[in-house]
């Protein structure tokens, strides 16, 4: 990276968003801190390519003056993208604070409130320096799990749960309201879009050789052995059969957005659904073979905790693995608020079912009942939904103007969305 000018991903109300932090840096005798920014916004945008595209046009930020600036604009696009100990999940603070204070989440929420608690000095937010002068108890968390041990670290804990409950709202508001996104040079985000593309196909073509090279050495081995010998590698013969993953209880599935396709992992355990996944956010991949990499990796999610789970990485680092996701585990997002908006008629009931449990699904596994009740039949969606997805003509249909009913979906939409973390 160009100095210590760092690209990060900040988890906000409207998405994942890429920025740039510069810490402390020294000029003469002053020293500096500073985002991504002019004036009183913090520039953040949805994609590392417009990110950078943003750096290569853009000469009047707060930035400019850095000393690696002039290196940093001429990075490839590829090398902005922010690595994973540079990622900070405001949303997800809560539940963070709210799960059990292992090593893990008391080590991810300190380094977000860290994160935070900079944003709020720089961007100079009274809501955010509120939160952190009312509420010291905030400063336990570096002693990390010994903190928390016993009655009195029990306490403490739950104290800290109490401070962001009570006070999180506000500094996620306070965030909100300064971030901005300005325009870029449409073809300057193509020419930077296509050069993530170039890198991540490069980085294929370079696993694929190696994986080729494997194949050909495990080839002049087999050739070693006896050719009457029929044991096989269990593992690696499931994942060739279309019935692997129903012999793991875990399914692969594809979802599909108004801006993008992905793939990533779903499974039940007592009725109960588990993603691959952590702290209710969902990691999901742009392609069946990005997934598969990460798979066959070893890394903290909730499906490592599922008995299978070790033969899908097996057969993933075997290079065996096969992402097959069948049509009951596609599901089709966009033009479904449209379609409610013109009147169940115009509704695709499968669609819509699937939808639903995506959703339900989703807010499930973030033990999250929002969408539960935004669904229940007593409302104007649920309602609708019910009648739509169960149609009895005796029973009344819902009535036009569908627009509210509408909404209600983008924001069931809106809200899954951000549960989504692409890797």
């Amino acid at each position: 990276m160009a100095g210590d000018i760092v690209p990060i991903q900040l988890g906000l109300t409207d998405g994942d968003l890429v920025t740039l932090w510069a810490p402390q840096w020294r000029e003469g005798d002053d020293e500096w801190e500073a985002f991504l920014g002019h004036d009183e916004d913090l520039y953040a945008f949805e994609s590392v390519g417009e990110l950078a595209a943003f750096t290569r046009t853009n000469s009047d930020n707060d930035l400019v003056e850095h000393p690696s600036w002039s290196t940093l604009s001429a990075l490839g696009a590829s090398e902005l993208e922010p690595d994973e100990t540079h990622v900070y999940d405001l949303v997800g603070v809560p539940e963070l604070a709210a799960g059990d204070p292992d090593a893990l989440t008391i080590a991810e929420l300190e380094e977000t409130l860290e994160m935070v608690r900079t944003i709020g000095e720089v961007c100079e937010l009274d809501a955010v320096t509120k939160f952190f002068g009312g509420h010291p108890v905030l400063g336990a968390l570096p002693g990390g799990v010994n903190a928390f041990a016993g009655r009195d670290g029990e306490e403490l804990w739950v104290q800290i749960g109490t401070a962001v409950a009570s006070g999180w709202d506000d500094v996620l508001d306070a965030i909100d309201a300064i971030v901005a996104t300005p325009e870029v040079d449409k073809a300057a985000v193509a020419v930077a879009e296509a050069e993530i593309l170039a890198a991540e196909e490069n980085i294929v073509d370079a696993e694929d050789a190696a994986e080729e090279s494997d194949e050909d050495e495990d080839d002049l081995e087999f050739m070693t052995v006896d050719l009457d010998d029929d044991t096989a590698d269990p593992i690696a013969l499931a994942a060739e059969d279309e019935s692997f993953w129903a012999s793991v209880g875990i399914d692969p599935i594809k979802i599909i957005t108004s801006g993008a396709e992905y793939y990533t992992l779903r499974c039940y355990l007592d009725d109960d659904p588990i993603f691959l996944g952590r702290s209710g956010r969902i990691l999901v991949f742009t392609s069946e073979r990005a997934l598969a990499r990460y798979l066959a990796d070893n890394h903290d999610h909730d499906l490592a905790q599922v008995s299978t789970y070790s033969d899908v990485q097996t057969a993933a680092v075997d290079g065996a693995l096969e992402i097959e996701v069948t049509d009951e585990n596609v599901y089709v997002l966009p033009g479904l608020a449209d379609d409610l908006a013109q009147g169940p008629q115009s509704v695709d009931a499968d669609q819509l079912d699937l939808a639903v449990e995506l959703f339900t699904d989703a807010a499930d596994y973030a033990d999250d009942d929002s969408t539960e009740q935004a669904l229940a039949a007593s409302t104007p969606l649920g309602w609708y939904v019910s009648y739509t997805l169960n149609p009895d003509p005796t029973r009344m249909a819902p009535n036009p103007p569908f627009d509210a009913e509408s909404e209600a979906w983008r924001v069931l939409e809106r809200e899954f969305e951000a549960r989504l973390r692409v890797e």
